[in-house]
């Protein structure tokens, strides 16, 4: 048996529509998942987390509900915002950079994304 045949079923961008908005925000809430269980970085409770929600054991409601989680993303959250304001002007320009590339790729893949009803606006809402 190769290695794809080891990996546990993995829930469809559909099971994820009672907490995303639309099918757009369900996939991208599905790679975020796939990039967190597999991101050591992020720690070993977000990790476990996302494998979690990915294999279907828990959905991302019980994830939302759950002290144990939020605390863990809360945590990681927190860890970012430090890591983020301790930048140098020349780190922050960078990262900026990294974002803007991202951004594009990710649109060039899966196609602009759309305003939210409060991005957008009021006259054609």
């Amino acid at each position: 048996m190769g290695a794809a045949d080891d990996r546990e079923p993995e829930i469809s961008d559909a099971d994820l529509l009672d907490v995303a908005d639309n099918p757009s925000q369900a996939a991208e809430l599905h790679r975020a998942l796939r990039t967190i269980a597999k991101t050591d970085g992020v720690g070993p409770e977000l990790q476990q987390m996302a494998r979690e929600v990915l294999s279907g054991r828990i959905g991302m409601r019980d994830v939302v509900e759950s002290d144990r989680y939020l605390s863990a993303i809360g945590a990681r959250l927190g860890e970012m915002r430090t890591a983020a304001e301790n930048l140098s002007p020349e780190e922050r320009a960078e990262s900026e950079k990294r974002a803007v590339k991202l951004r594009e790729q990710s649109e060039a893949e899966y196609g602009p994304d759309e305003p939210e009803e409060w991005e957008r606006p009021r006259e054609e809402r």
